[in-house]
């Protein structure tokens, strides 16, 4: 199971300006360009979703890979976090409070819509 990271961690993450790890929207890529959170990349949940992370993102099997989709009842992230620790990426984060969490806090969004 997947670790569990909060909006503030995260934010502080984002802040530091350190990029030791990956944030990994998986909604539609209408969504994605809509608004995403600052530096996340987009790699919708569906049937090729390990195989398009594998070839776009690449990040090894150690790295920090945080997923997030729209909000705490949305479950594409919790299949995302699942099949990429399947396939043996050991530090798998789930942001449940996705964009959601995000946008309750009022903290700054990337995309056409913001």
């Amino acid at each position: 199971m997947a670790k569990i990271i909060t909006t503030e961690d995260l934010r502080k993450k984002l802040a530091s300006g350190v990029k030791d790890f990956y944030l990994v929207d998986v909604l539609s890529a209408n969504s994605y360009r809509a608004q995403h959170i600052p530096g996340a990349q987009n790699i919708v949940n569906g049937p090729d979703f390990l195989k398009r992370f594998e070839k776009e993102i690449a990040a090894p099997k150690d790295a920090e890979i945080i997923v997030y989709c729209a909000s705490a009842t949305c479950s594409a992230s919790v299949q995302a976090a699942d099949i990429l620790e399947k396939a043996n990426y050991t530090k798998v984060i789930h942001y449940k409070d996705g964009l959601a969490g995000w946008q309750n806090t009022g903290y700054h969004f990337e995309g056409e819509a913001t």
